[in-house]
């Protein structure tokens, strides 16, 4: 396979990164910015498919019943950190490549946490952020682990930042469905920009999820379950949560083009524009020695795809199958999340089934 290597000063790198966050919305990118910017991202698909290799052969030891995938970060996502840390260089980004595992309980979420920091290997941890210990005021949970590339084999890799993200199913369900709402809402709800009473039910539930994993709940929210469900029922049915979310995951259509079962997907998301109109979701599949086709259109989407809430990743899963569950915000599709909030309200879900310990 060919991979991208950096073909660009560290210098030029924050430049390009400094015009990707001056161009103003609804403008093209100049094209030196976009080609910097996309080979920089490029050039970790080596160092992250290496560490995708050791996590999933991790998971499969401890976690059978899981999901693995990978990650470059959309060019949206790096413009709008870039914003929100206006210090930060797009060439100290640590998150440009990252990989995540799906995990059906926080103690095997802790497992492989530690196994990471006890492990013996040439790569450097240089950061971890324990949001489950330490929640997030909006809600969100997980664990991520910032690693520094080496390797004397492959040296021009050097120095590049690879994030590991380890989530369970619950923390999943909930960052997923953040992203949904913010996406159809048009709102960076994630990076706790938007309504008000959308963050502080995420945070609610963020509280709710955490007591029934056993783990810290979210700063500023109440302390009791009872307290707690009091709050969530009664903002739930302001914002009527169930039917927004159960209607947002009907108004989508799935397109496949490509290979069904290939190395790589690129998910282009286009929701619904009007009353009684449908969104599209296209896969569009490439092999193992189709990455440099995949990465020229995964840039390509993401310069087409302007309208509000459309969006485009390129992923690598295991298998077609596992892209619902590593990406459900790409179909809209909170059916895990809703279960966990008829839960939390203390009615049954409608898949019968309890979603924090299932196998």
């Amino acid at each position: 396979m060919k991979w991208d290597r950096p073909r660009f000063e560290r210098s030029e790198v924050n430049r390009a990164g400094r015009e990707l966050l001056a161009t103003p919305p609804g403008e093209a990118t100049p094209d030196w910015a976009l080609e910097i910017v996309n080979n920089w991202r490029a050039s970790h698909n080596y160092p992250l498919n290496a560490f995708e290799v050791s996590l999933r052969d991790r998971v499969r030891k401890h976690a059978r019943a899981s999901t693995v995938v990978q990650r470059l970060k959309r060019l949206p996502s790096i413009r709008a950190k870039l914003a929100l840390q206006p210090s930060m260089k797009l060439s100290q980004m640590q998150d440009i490549g990252g990989c995540r595992a799906v995990v059906p309980t926080w103690s095997t979420v802790l497992t492989l946490s530690e196994l990471y920091k006890a492990s013996r290997q040439k790569h450097t941890l240089i950061h971890e952020d324990d949001y489950i210990n330490g929640p997030k005021p909006s809600g969100y949970r997980g664990i991520h682990l910032i690693y520094r590339y080496e390797s004397s084999a492959r040296p021009e890799y050097n120095g590049l930042k690879i994030e590991i993200q380890l989530r369970t199913r619950l923390q999943h369900a909930w960052a997923t469905a953040v992203e949904t709402v913010g996406t159809l809402l048009t709102q960076p709800l994630k990076s706790s920009i938007g309504e008000e009473d959308w963050l502080r039910f995420f945070s609610l539930m963020g509280s709710a999820l955490a007591f029934r994993e056993g783990t810290p709940t979210i700063p500023g929210t109440p302390t009791t379950v009872g307290d707690l469900s009091n709050e969530l029922s009664e903002l739930s049915e302001r914002l009527r949560v169930e039917d927004v979310l159960t209607a947002y995951g009907r108004a989508i259509q799935t397109i496949y083009q490509g290979e069904r079962r290939a190395s790589y997907y690129l998910l282009e998301l286009q929701p619904a524009g009007g009353e009684g109109s449908h969104g599209v979701v296209t896969i569009t599949g490439f092999e193992s020695d189709q990455l440099e086709e995949a990465t020229r259109s995964y840039l390509g989407a993401e310069t087409r795809l302007t309208e509000p809430g459309s969006q485009a990743v390129l992923v690598s899963v295991g298998s077609l199958q596992s892209l619902t569950v590593a990406y459900p915000n790409f179909f809209l599709d909170t059916r895990r999340f809703l279960d966990a909030l008829r839960e939390a309200l203390g009615r049954t879900p409608l898949n019968g089934s309890r979603t924090a310990q299932e196998p």
